[in-house]
């Protein structure tokens, strides 16, 4: 019966060294390669899902434990997110709101630098290359780095009579 059990339980082969050596050796190899896999998702991430679902566990609870865990975690980065929204949103808001006012101001303050150039063009001497201002806005440049205006400079031509 003993013989009988051997050969059913192992196979016709159960007591071939060889054959249980190389079992062993392909149970070694492939445990290998699964922690090769494994262990930079450990690493990475512990509160990962994947992880979660690579692993494996002893009993129904314990896997019920991990998971509401992660449940919990995620639920956490959840609400994060949606308060980090809802402040967004709420800054959104007030600048929406703020932008007409500063369009208003800065319309106004164009209006009054506009009429400080009319009334001063009429002050600079007519040989200054500053009294005509479409040729100036013409050669002016804006510069990014600096966020200004680089402006021709002022150029004085007497003219001599012979």
């Amino acid at each position: 019966l003993q013989m009988l059990e051997r050969q059913v339980v192992g196979g016709e082969q159960a007591e071939n060294k060889d054959l249980t050596g190389k079992r062993e050796c392909r149970k070694k190899h492939a445990d290998e390669r699964r922690m090769k896999l494994v262990a930079p998702l450990q690493q990475s991430d512990e509160d990962s899902s994947d992880w979660v679902l690579l692993k494996v566990y002893n009993s129904i609870q314990e896997e019920v434990r991990a998971k509401s865990k992660l449940l919990e975690k995620m639920q956490k980065k959840l609400q994060a997110a949606e308060t980090e929204i809802k402040d967004l949103q709420a800054e959104f808001e007030l600048e929406k709101i703020n932008y007409p006012i500063t369009i208003r101001r800065l319309e106004r303050d164009l209006l009054l630098s506009q009429q400080l150039l009319e009334q001063a063009q009429a002050l600079v001497h007519r040989d200054c290359s500053y009294s005509n201002l479409e040729k100036i806005k013409h050669q002016s440049v804006w510069d990014e780095e600096a966020s200004c205006w680089n402006t021709p400079q002022p150029i004085i031509q007497k003219t001599h009579l012979p």
